[in-house]
């Protein structure tokens, strides 16, 4: 298999997971932490599959291909550090856009990002995790907007094991009933709109109450 076949497998893992676990046996736990690790931790690889992989592993976790506690343990360490490593490329980012003077970069707009993400990027944070796209970019913009760190990793730690553990649980225990495994895209599209919607519901009241006020 060259690389390129092996980049379009893990593209598609919710369809060809258990073709990986069949040609990598127990190392499987290593190119999934490896999947995990690269979608949270580096911004270039916001594409991969974090969710669909996470249930579907789950899902073959209760026919017995993997063990489900010690995926969970290793993909929630995989999550943590992900975000932590893309946190510190975003601090470095952002150390350079404090201290130069760059003619195109709004310092104001920076510091309200950091005032933003002291007062909300918790819940930003955590809310994220369940959001593709979103969850890749969250924790560098954390990091640019210079973030107490201790503040990040408190929800850095929470959002990873309730996505982690709340996906592969899922997968264990509804992956493997046929209705789902056929609609697996639909389902995951339809729980990312349940978190989606409300976000963009109460930010538009807000907004208008702000409108309303002046």
């Amino acid at each position: 298999m060259d690389f390129m076949q092996f980049f379009d497998m893990l593209l598609h893992v919710d369809k060809t997971l258990e073709v990986l676990i069949d040609q990598y046996g127990t190392l499987i736990y290593v190119v999934l932490f490896a999947i995990i690790f690269a979608e949270t931790g580096l911004v270039v690889l916001f594409f991969f599959p974090g969710d669909t992989l996470l249930f579907i592993a789950g899902a073959l976790c209760a026919v017995g291909q993997m063990n489900l506690p010690l995926l969970m343990l290793l993909l929630t360490t995989a999550a943590i550090t992900g975000n932590t490593c893309n946190y510190w490329i975003g601090e470095k980012v952002g150390q350079r856009m404090f201290t130069h003077d760059y003619r195109w970069l709004n310092k104001a707009a920076l510091t309200r990002t950091h005032e933003f993400f002291e007062k909300h990027g918790g819940k930003t944070i955590v809310i994220a995790r369940f959001i593709p796209l979103v969850r890749t970019f969250a924790p560098f913009v954390a990091g640019v907007s210079d973030m107490t760190f201790a503040r990040f990793q408190l929800y850095n730690f929470t959002g990873a094991i309730l996505w982690v553990c709340s996906l592969t649980a899922a997968g264990y225990f509804f992956g493997n009933i046929p209705i789902v495994r056929d609609h697996l895209t639909e389902i995951v599209l339809f729980g990312i709109g349940l978190v989606i919607v409300p976000m963009i519901v109460g930010g538009l009241y807000k907004l208008t109450r702000r409108l309303q006020s002046r």
